[in-house]
This record gives structure tokens, C-alpha cells and sequence, in this order.
């Protein structure tokens, strides 16, 4: 595993990552025990939707991000009160940029996914929430336990390997910002720990389901047939 990925699953699991996506200047260092200690969440067992992370894309013409959907069930009220918790602390750093207040508008990243996706059988029972960043995540699984009893983690570099349907733990942070007239908090993307495989989201179908009634034991001559007229 390379010597950054390793540093990025280490601070993870540590819980000494940092919430880089959010910057502090010299009129904002007594924000930064907020801004370390609670606005970064490392979530329980979440699916992945929607899943950019090994190459940046661009969404509705804005620039090019690395980003996942985060599917959380309304069931894992641990990481939800995280999360929370996060948000209200990202609120207090943002007074700072929003002239002593948090706005009446202030927009949020959690959603409730019966509400705006009620017709996606995925997302019922669960929030959810669009982490991104500007650069990329470390990507890994999990391999068992060191002599020291700590996880172990190997970086994944098939790109096949994490989709959107697949399960994981993400690392995440949450910000402040002031942009276009839009104030409000957004989640940053730290680290992806994949746990679980899952079914496709999308529409697409596993070999495994596809092909599971398919003879291939015959080896079949089928005669020669003219399909183009």
C-alpha cells in the first residue's frame, strides 16, 4: 500500500485526520479544537451511491470533484446524532463568514431520502448526503488484524471494486461555506473503507444474478443464419 494511502487510513482509524477541506487563518485558530475534534464523522456500515472517487467528474458544469452519495439507515442513529453534532459545530466555524449568525436559510447536506427519492427503493429508510472533494480519497479494505491488534488495511486500486450498491465506512468532514449567495455546511470526502458488497444501483446486473441460469456446459454448433437480411 502506498505511503500517502497508508497515512490517510491511519489518520482515519485514528481519529487524528484533520478536516482539510476547511481552512483556518490567524482570525480563526480558536475555532480549530471545533473544527478537529468535531466536524469530522467516520460513519457505521453506509451504501454508496453514485460513485466517483478513483477519477473526478464534473457535475452540472461545475468543476471536476471526486464524490460519492452516502445512503445512511434511519436506524444507525449513532452515526446520525455524528452527524449532527458535526453540523451544529461546522455552524459555529461558519459565523465567522456569515457576519456573526447562522443564516435563516442555511442550507444542510442531510436529506431524508423517503422525502426527495420516494420512488428509489434504495433510499427508503435511509438519509443521505453528497460528500466531495477536490482530492482523492483513500480507498482500502480491511484484512484483518495486526500483532499489534489493530485493522489492517489494503489500498484497492480496481476501480471495479467499489461501485455505487457496494457498502462501506467513509471518513467525512463537515464545513462552512459562503458561495454565489449560498451559505451553508457540506460534507468533505476523506476515506472509503469498503465492507460489503451489494446489489447494483443503476440498473445494472452482477454476473453472478445475470448469468446464474445459464447452461455453459454445452458446446453447441448452431448453424450458419443470415440476421442482416
Amino acid at each position: 500500500m502506498g505511503d500517502i494511502a497508508d497515512y490517510h487510513i491511519n489518520q482515519m482509524t485514528s481519529g487524528k485526520w484533520s478536516s482539510g477541506s476547511y481552512k483556518n487563518n490567524s482570525k480563526e485558530n480558536e475555532h480549530m479544537a471545533i473544527d478537529n475534534n468535531t466536524t469530522k464523522v467516520i460513519t457505521g456500515k453506509v451504501r454508496l451511491s453514485y460513485v466517483h472517487i478513483f477519477e473526478p467528474a464534473s457535475i452540472d458544469g461545475e468543476d471536476a470533484k471526486y464524490s460519492t452519495a452516502i445512503l445512511i439507515p434511519k436506524s444507525d442513529k449513532e452515526t446520525l446524532r455524528k452527524i449532527k453534532t458535526a453540523v451544529d459545530a461546522a455552524k459555529e466555524l461558519g459565523k465567522s463568514k456569515w457576519g456573526g449568525k447562522v443564516p435563516a436559510n442555511c442550507k444542510t447536506p442531510l436529506r431524508d431520502g423517503d422525502e426527495e427519492r420516494p420512488d428509489d427503493e434504495a433510499y427508503a429508510g435511509h438519509y443521505f448526503l453528497n460528500a466531495t472533494s477536490k482530492n482523492k480519497p483513500g480507498i482500502a479494505k480491511p484484512i484483518g488484524k495486526g500483532p499489534d491488534g489493530k485493522t489492517k488495511f489494503q489500498e484497492i486500486t480496481d476501480t471495479t471494486e467499489v461501485y455505487s450498491g457496494c457498502y462501506a465506512k467513509v471518513s467525512i468532514n463537515f464545513y462552512p461555506f459562503d458561495a454565489k449567495g449560498n451559505r451553508g455546511v457540506a460534507a468533505g470526502l476523506n476515506n472509503v473503507v469498503k465492507v460489503q458488497d451489494g446489489e447494483f444501483l443503476g440498473g445494472r446486473s452482477s454476473v453472478d444474478d445475470e448469468f446464474a441460469d445459464v447452461d455453459f456446459d454445452d458446446d453447441v454448433d448452431y448453424e450458419e443464419e443470415d440476421f442482416l437480411n
